[in-house]
């Protein structure tokens, strides 16, 4: 059995929290986000919520926020029920999240996120 079925498993079994947000993922993330391709000379910050995390930034560009704001970047979001994780990117002229991919280890989105080709996050 998976790890991730486990997992899944005990929370079924009524265990009382979810697995995530934690403090030890958030710093993973953190650490994950610093080594991104776009816009290194900001301080991004994770922020813990229901089901997953936050990454904010300062808005470099200007270009979604003229004055330079924090900014949504990504919203990490876990899915108990499935084991797996859901990468959404902000659409900030219409106000809403988009999905852009699922992953079933949190590593391999951090490195979705952190190399960024299409500046889908990063902006």
């Amino acid at each position: 059995m998976s790890i991730a079925a486990a997992a899944t498993r005990r929370f079924a079994a009524g265990r009382s929290s979810p697995r995530h947000p934690n403090e030890l993922d958030a710093m993973r993330i953190s650490r994950a986000i610093e080594t991104r391709e776009r816009y290194r000379y900001v301080q991004p910050t994770v922020q813990l919520v229901e089901n997953g995390y936050l990454v904010r930034s300062p808005c470099c560009s200007r270009k979604v926020d003229p004055e330079g704001g924090e900014i949504d970047v990504a919203w990490l979001e876990w899915d108990e029920l499935r084991a797996e994780w859901t990468l959404l990117r902000k659409d900030h002229a219409a106000g809403c999240w988009l999905e852009d991919s699922r992953y079933a280890r949190l590593g391999e989105l951090l490195m979705r996120l952190a190399s960024d080709p299409a500046r889908t996050f990063w902006q």
